[in-house]
């Protein structure tokens, strides 16, 4: 299923992922279309002597200082980004320890209530701690534009920030043995009322 711009950070991703598939396309109609050139102009029957090309300082400063800054540029999207997922959301967020294990998520909350599927009120932050009770997963919610390894021995953190109620797929992204295909939950984000009715439920 495709989930269009449902937090501020899929949008995000989704912006530099346009604008690197546009550079990309640019410098493969660029270079093709150079090549093609020279096929055509320096082929045998219009240059039967071969000659040597000396270089160019200013065509070579060029292609090196443009190339290099779209990378950087593409860096500093990409980053400004990844610091949404991991910067702390500060006292307010909702706490919820993930659990992974072949091959199914627990969600385990500050109150000692667990639930196979995670559910979170919108319009707070969400601090997922990662664990893994066997070997390594990968956490990834497509709709959120956010995924993060799940490894054996080490507590991983992630944030998300739910903006829009509904129901979104929650799949493991790293192989874990033969059922890692089924290994799939559910992220249920209700309005506040309804998830404090539901978390204050035993």
């Amino acid at each position: 299923m495709l989930y269009l711009e449902v937090t501020s950070h899929a949008e995000k991703v989704d912006s530099v992922m346009l604008y690197i598939t546009v550079i990309s396309l640019i410098f493969l109609i660029g270079i093709t279309a150079t090549m093609l050139y020279f096929v055509y102009k320096y082929n045998r029957k219009r240059n039967p002597e071969a000659k040597n090309i000396h270089g160019n300082f200013w065509l070579e400063f060029v292609w090196i200082v443009i190339p290099t800054i779209l990378v950087l540029t593409m860096f500093y999207y990409g980053y400004v980004g990844y610091k949404d997922i991991k910067a702390d959301p500060g006292e307010d967020a909702l706490t919820v320890r993930a659990v992974a294990q072949m091959w199914k998520w627990e969600f385990v909350y500050e109150n000692g209530k667990k639930s196979d599927t995670l559910y979170v009120p919108s319009g707070k932050p969400v601090r997922l701690l990662l664990v893994s009770l066997d070997v390594n997963h990968s956490l990834y919610i497509p709709a959120y534009r956010v995924k993060q390894d799940v490894v054996l021995g080490t507590t991983n953190k992630l944030i998300i920030y739910p903006e829009k109620t509904g129901d979104y797929d929650i799949a493991c992204a790293e192989y874990c043995g033969l059922k890692h295909s089924m290994m799939y939950t559910k992220l249920r984000v209700v309005d506040e009322n309804n998830f404090n009715d539901w978390y204050a439920k035993k």
